[in-house]
């Protein structure tokens, strides 16, 4: 007769691998089993760590959820509702806490309420570049330039995820998984095309009322998610207001693990509050981690530079052989907001690329107190315009300095260009003393990073034949 569980071929060897030690060290505190069973202790601290856990996962997974939240929340905050957009008049200051917004282009912003007006019809402007994202931040549609009406102007229909019935003709039809959408126009012609942006529900195309507008270049709201307990309220907001089924199952069942369920109420004690606050300062820590230092080499733009994108993968949808790259999703919601499958079509002299670091040419982090410069080399690629803007790197957001258009440009800024073509740029605390130089104010106390921006790039760019420069402590 064998030993109990030990039949032909189960060595002591397997039989230990199958089973649990006595006692086991981990982060959250020593673990202590009978056999196998957990003793009371063990039971309680399991439950706290499998909620950090939860929590953890929870913040990295759903940030495009609370980001677009908070941005409904600051859209709101300063009048624009689903028929009136925030636009910047005509580019945005530093004022509006918002993720890397720039100083150069002219944007309206408003969010769909298909709940509340029914089917929407959105008449987009010519020559524009627009898209809508639903409200976990996924994509819905392209208008303009990138969307079926080539940039003509066309009448665009957006039906709540409850819709059923006919459909008119005469309108590019879209269905929306949820009822809140993020409408983004950006406004090639300037406020004037910008202007002429219809929204207005479906039932009343016969008589529509009047789009209105609300400049938001210098107003001071904030339009970015929180980082403490109250980043899982937000969450739970978004899956009260939205139907069953407009997220996937897999954070749906993620959000369900921490208390977050569609009709219950969310209510955690102070023992469970506490442990997902934090979940959630953990995990903020882990998206500052992947955006500002990223172990992969996949976002950085040159083998051995520091320069990256935050957009990674060639897929919208953070696809790649079948897997999701979560660890990019995070960082690029981290940083910036918007979603369409036109930002992955790399294209000479269409579109837009970009570039940041956080990071000096010793691999340092940029210190506000200290004076750095970098070269752009000669014939920088950019048939439209090109841009350095500074960010604060808490905030991510425009960095708030005595310039209200923390931006170095050749749109809206004189640029000094030296004798062999180059353009030298310099930050630190304070102006230079050389006449012309091309100076961004940044603070003591305080770490700062730019992104570039190349509108129109141009082949240089995609080959690497142009190269930009590192950033130099002086």
């Amino acid at each position: 007769m064998t030993q109990q569980g030990l039949g032909p071929g189960v060595s002591a060897k397997v039989r230990e691998s199958l089973g649990s030690p006595p006692k086991i060290d981990t982060p959250f505190g020593v673990m202590e089993f009978f056999d196998g069973v957990p003793t009371a202790a063990t039971v309680e601290l399991g439950y706290d760590a499998l909620a950090l856990l939860r929590g953890i996962d929870v913040y990295l997974n759903c940030v495009p959820g609370a980001s677009m939240l908070a941005m409904r929340n600051g859209l709101r905050s300063i009048g624009a509702r689903s028929n009136v957009i925030a636009c910047t008049d005509p580019r945005s200051t530093s004022a509006p806490v918002v993720l890397t917004a720039n100083t150069e282009t002219t944007y309206g912003t408003t969010f769909l309420d298909l709940k509340g007006d029914g089917p929407t019809v959105v008449e987009a402007p010519p020559n524009s570049l627009c898209f809508v994202d639903d409200l976990w931040q996924r994509y819905v549609a392209d208008m303009g330039n990138a969307g079926p009406d080539r940039g003509q102007g066309g009448k665009y229909l957006f039906l709540p995820p409850d819709h059923q019935g006919d459909v008119p003709d005469g309108y590019f039809v879209f269905q929306s998984p949820t009822y809140s959408n993020w409408l983004v126009i950006r406004a090639l012609l300037g406020l004037d095309s910008l202007l002429t942006t219809r929204i207005y529900p479906l039932a009343a195309a016969a008589d529509p009322p009047t789009t209105g507008f609300v400049d938001m270049a210098e107003s001071s709201f904030n339009g970015i998610h929180s980082n403490d307990f109250t980043f899982f309220e937000e969450l739970n907001t978004i899956v009260q207001e939205e139907p069953v089924g407009a997220l996937d199952p897999e954070r749906t069942g993620q959000l369900a693990a921490i208390g977050i369920v569609k009709g219950h109420s969310f209510a955690p004690d102070d023992h469970q509050r506490a442990i997902l606050d934090q979940a959630a300062k953990i995990g903020a820590g882990l998206a500052r981690t992947l955006l500002y230092k990223p172990r992969d080499r996949a976002p950085y733009i040159y083998d051995d530079g520091s320069w990256k994108t935050a957009f990674v993968g060639g897929s919208h949808e953070f696809l790649a052989d079948g897997a999701r790259l979560l660890d990019c999703r995070t960082m690029m919601h981290y940083v910036a907001t918007g979603i369409t499958p036109a930002m992955t079509h790399a294209a000479v002299g269409v579109g837009s690329q970009y570039a940041y670091t956080a990071e000096d040419a010793t691999g340092a982090p940029l210190d506000g107190a200290r004076t750095y410069t970098l070269t752009l080399p000669a014939g920088i690629p950019a048939k439209t315009f090109w841009a350095i803007d500074i960010y604060d790197t808490q905030t991510r957001s425009l960095l708030q300095t005595d310039n209200p258009y923390p931006s170095i440009n050749n749109r809206f800024t004189d640029v000094h260009t030296e004798d062999n073509g180059d353009t030298i740029l310099t930050f630190g605390p304070t102006p230079p003393a050389q006449p012309n130089a091309n100076w961004l104010q940044t603070l003591s106390g305080k770490s700062w990073f730019p992104i570039l921006r190349l509108y129109g790039p141009l082949e240089p760019w995609f080959d690497q034949t142009w190269r930009l420069g590192e950033i130099q402590p002086t």
